[in-house]
């Protein structure tokens, strides 16, 4: 069935983007009361085979959506510069609980590119959109208020927060015609944290990194059809940390306005891991960490943010956990703060997020994370860099 959603005839789709993103952090910030959006334009092009180049793009480019069906896709963009390098993809194999497992899907920044080109395996496939994020008709719309993050005490420079209305979410997107929410909120005590990256290295590349949340809200919400984005939180180079899944219209991210009978805050229900999600926290850097780290902001800001999450929910960021799915009863013993392919042990679909180069790091970042939060105080010894 083809939802109202699915038809994109390469007219103008029905996303959302913020002209002015506001800047928000500390522990109870209000949102604004109002914010100016543009509706961004979306064409469809099909299902792609081999290798193809397109070389008058339908809108002008600010991103691409490309899901392929097989194991690797690559991309390159033509500017007035010439062809980039190739670009890998390596997207999440991410999903509701409910569903099976979508398409890898990757957002590529394709800011003003006149064209592109796109590379899958033989025998595999891919649907590319092209994505306009900011040229759409401008409009204004009321912004509900939200909390801020929920910070380890005394933190000292709180990172940027930017909550939906922040980044400009089209809070329609997720809505049915009759206003009804196309994915109704579920709220779980949380069990675990963990860790993605986006699948795609341009971090000197994005000149607009709120569009970039923009279209992978997009790309999950509409496109793969979750009726959301798929993350809690997301976090950028310059270490500003971004509201993912809509949770409640006052409450802090990630959590609903009820707690569990433990007295703990319940965690809202997302699609970032396909099969282990409920109960399960998942923070999204933007970025491909395959061969280098993220950026040292970016790093600061999602160990402040998994510290705070931990206390919050009173995990031992260097514990594990034996995870249990509460609608599902699928799970596994994991660590408290996990990569995403730390659950290919437990039954998950095989990952390299949050990339082959930062994984290893993941140590590194429990202990650092332990002592934000206060369980160790004094840090252990650093490894060297490589």
């Amino acid at each position: 069935m083809v939802s109202r959603r699915r038809v994109l005839s390469g007219a103008a789709g029905a996303a959302v983007g913020l002209t002015a993103a506001g800047t928000f952090g500390g522990s109870a910030t209000a949102a604004p009361s109002a914010a100016t959006v543009t509706s961004p334009l979306a064409a469809r092009r099909g299902r792609l085979m081999s290798r193809t180049v397109v070389t008058s793009p339908a809108i002008p480019l600010t991103h691409l959506s490309v899901a392929h069906s097989g194991p690797a896709a690559a991309v390159r963009l033509r500017t007035g510069k010439g062809w980039s390098d190739w670009l890998e993809l390596s997207a999440c194999p991410s999903g509701r609980d409910d569903r099976a497992s979508s398409a890898r899907s990757s957002v590529v920044v394709a800011d003003g590119a006149t064209g592109y080109e796109v590379q899958v395996a033989d025998g595999s496939a891919a649907t590319v959109v092209e994505l306009n994020m900011v040229d759409g008709a401008r409009r204004t719309i009321a912004s509900a208020e939200t909390n801020g993050l929920p910070l380890p005490p005394n933190t000292r420079r709180p990172p940027t927060y930017l909550p939906r209305s922040g980044w400009g979410a089209d809070e329609s997107l997720r809505l049915a015609p009759n206003g009804s929410p196309l994915w109704p909120t579920q709220f779980f005590p949380a069990q675990t944290l963990t860790v993605h990256h986006s699948g795609v290295d341009q971090h000197n590349d994005d000149p607009d990194p709120a569009a970039t949340v923009r279209a992978i809200y997009y790309d999950q919400c509409v496109l793969q059809e979750f009726g959301d984005i798929g993350y809690h939180l997301l976090i950028d180079e310059a270490g500003r940390v971004y509201e993912g899944r809509y949770s409640d219209p006052g409450s802090q991210p990630v959590y609903g306005p009820a707690s569990g009978a433990d007295g703990r805050p319940l965690a809202v229900n997302a699609a970032h891991v396909s099969g282990y999600n409920a109960g399960n926290i998942g923070i999204c850097l933007l970025g491909r960490y395959t061969s280098r780290l993220p950026s040292p902001a970016a790093q600061r800001s999602l160990a402040v943010v998994l510290a705070g999450l931990g206390l919050t929910s009173r995990l031992d960021p260097t514990g594990r956990t034996g995870y249990v799915n509460p609608i599902s009863g699928v799970g596994g013993n994991v660590a408290v703060i996990s990569g995403h392919r730390d659950w290919a042990s437990v039954g998950a679909d095989p990952t390299e997020c949050p990339g082959d180069y930062f994984y290893p790091y993941l140590g590194e970042l429990r202990q650092e994370v332990s002592t934000l939060a206060g369980v160790h105080p004094t840090p252990p010894p650093r490894p060297p860099r490589r």
